[in-house]
């Protein structure tokens, strides 16, 4: 099938040149081909914001349930209860409003310091090195810390729990993801509900072990084991993941912007605006897949019921037709929140955390380090499908 007119356009997320600056494609296909086909892999792509934006927000044409990634609908696989992010209502309904409870924006508020002391743990022994690693030094650590704190995790263990995460997201260049029942693997987390259980504190965990919700069939419970074993894994894989890329684009974007950046280590008041933009220019969960309900038409063509379409935000971010110039970086921008974090009843319940956590880096970083230069011939971007951002990203200091 073709649906792009004459348009010789390719995207393919899998291929490792285009993920290296996907943009110039990104732009062609918002031109040329805003509804776009993959016939190899066989998915729908759409990148203008508008059109992104309301795919979002049409959760009942466009569904998640069946998994917001291209793989795991491939797959066929049954998500587990409480995999939140690929539900559709009413148990997405019912699951949202639980965990809500526990990224209140007053409990996300009373975080900062402690996220500040960690990113001062970071930091303060890199002081006259002579350089450190955005991801290694700071990305991978205080991410960690934080969401390791909330869920109850010790911090002896905190690092093992990264990492069985991440190489669950980890991929061969230019491949799809290798998924099966246990993409989603809460069962290392068993140990620590048990110990919960027999020895409550001030942390999320606790407080899923203690809540009493009316499900979507109307009665009321607590959660199962098996339920609390997978929220437990989603909140880690989601609260770790998606921020260490933002730090790390932080590292590499102001490098490469260091008028702006002086701007920011003479008025800290614009790192609000420069996190946001950061979310734009760079989003670190550059699509998510969706399923169509019914057959539906987008630009002038069918696409039918049962169909894999693409959003694709990172390119909606960068659309001219809601900010102007997409393509250049200016924390003075005042266009409106992107994308990044979804729209609709999917969006992201920790977003007010990961703008938290990459407001407070930046600033601890500038408090130390005001100018860096990028070593690029050492960094390396990830090898996932899932996220886009750096696993390597050296920085050198004066």
């Amino acid at each position: 099938m073709t649906v792009q007119g004459a348009s010789d356009v390719y995207y393919d997320p899998y291929d490792v040149g285009i993920d290296a600056d996907p943009y110039p494609v990104y732009r062609r296909m918002r031109e040329e081909a805003p509804l776009y086909y993959n016939e190899r892999h066989d998915f729908y792509a759409l990148t203008r914001f508008a059109d992104v934006e309301k795919g979002l927000l049409d959760s009942k044409t466009f569904i998640s349930g069946r998994g917001g990634i291209i793989e795991l609908i491939r797959a066929g696989i049954e998500m587990p209860s409480g995999v939140l992010i690929f539900e559709d209502p009413p148990v997405h309904t019912v699951h949202r409003r639980l965990l809500s409870r526990v990224f209140s924006p007053r409990r996300v508020a009373e975080l900062e310091p402690k996220i500040r002391e960690f990113c001062v743990r970071s930091l303060d022994p890199l002081v006259g090195a002579g350089g450190f690693d955005f991801i290694a030094d700071l990305g991978a650590q205080m991410p960690m810390r934080v969401i390791g704190m909330l869920l109850g995790i010790p911090e002896q263990d905190q690092e093992a729990v990264r990492d069985s995460t991440d190489r669950n997201l980890r991929t061969e260049a230019g491949q799809p993801m290798d998924v099966s029942e246990h993409f989603i693997d809460g069962d290392q987390f068993g140990d620590y509900i048990d110990w919960r259980a027999e020895h409550p504190s001030d942390d999320i965990m606790t407080e899923l072990l203690r809540a009493e919700f009316e499900d979507e069939t109307g009665e009321v419970r607590r959660l199962s084991r098996d339920e609390l074993l997978t929220y437990i894994a989603v909140v880690a894989g989601a609260g770790n993941e998606t921020t260490t890329r933002l730090i790390g684009w932080t590292g590499k974007v102001l490098g490469d912007h260091p008028d702006q950046r002086r701007e920011l280590v003479e008025d800290r008041s614009l790192i609000p605006g420069a996190i946001e933009e950061l979310l734009r220019f760079e989003t670190p969960a550059p699509h998510m897949a969706r399923v169509t309900s019914r057959a539906v038409e987008l630009h002038g063509q069918e696409v039918p019921e049962g169909s894999i379409v693409q959003m694709i935000p990172a390119a909606a971010n960068h659309d001219d037709r809601r900010f102007p110039d997409g393509d250049r970086f200016d924390i003075h921008r005042t266009d409106g929140p992107p994308l990044t974090f979804g729209f609709g009843i999917h969006l992201c319940l920790g977003a007010a955390l990961a703008r938290l956590e990459g407001r407070v880096a930046l600033d601890e970083v500038l408090n130390r380090f005001p100018t860096w230069e990028v070593d690029l011939d050492h960094a390396g971007l990830a090898p996932t499908s899932t996220v886009r951002g750096w696993e390597i990203l050296p920085v050198t200091v004066p």
